[in-house]
């Protein structure tokens, strides 16, 4: 199966560039992966480049998630990430799924300095 980056996910999000966007759903019909990191890129730019609030990064990630052409790589973790963040937006969608990317991997407690994190079960904050 093919991948995804960073900016054809972006376009397909934003449809903010129209040829573009059109090109990247052309790449998409056939099937496409997303990986973490493309994915964590993505919420990252339409949050802070396009100014996304948190219900619009939730329902961006759900319609990935929902996409009948596109794979988001495991996608059951990045679900479970998503709904931490859908209740507790404070520790951002990255920092969700680094929790449960660790959790899949059987590698609790998750070691963090970060307060808004440790909020979450399976994460232990440091002092």
């Amino acid at each position: 199966m093919r991948a995804v980056d960073t900016n054809l996910l972006v376009r397909l999000v934003t449809r903010d560039e129209p040829k573009q966007a059109l090109a990247a759903e052309a790449f998409v019909a056939r099937g496409a992966w997303i990986s973490h990191l493309v994915l964590i890129e993505a919420v990252w730019v339409l949050s802070t480049v396009y100014g996304l609030d948190h219900r619009e990064l939730v329902m961006a990630v759900e319609m990935l998630l929902q996409h009948e052409r596109l794979t988001i790589q495991n996608a059951e973790t990045v679900s479970a990430a998503l709904e931490h963040y859908r209740q507790k937006p404070k520790p951002g969608f990255s920092d969700c799924l680094i929790l449960e990317v660790a959790r899949k991997a059987g590698h609790l407690p998750l070691g963090t300095f970060d307060r808004d994190l440790s909020r979450l079960e399976g994460t232990e904050r440091l002092p």
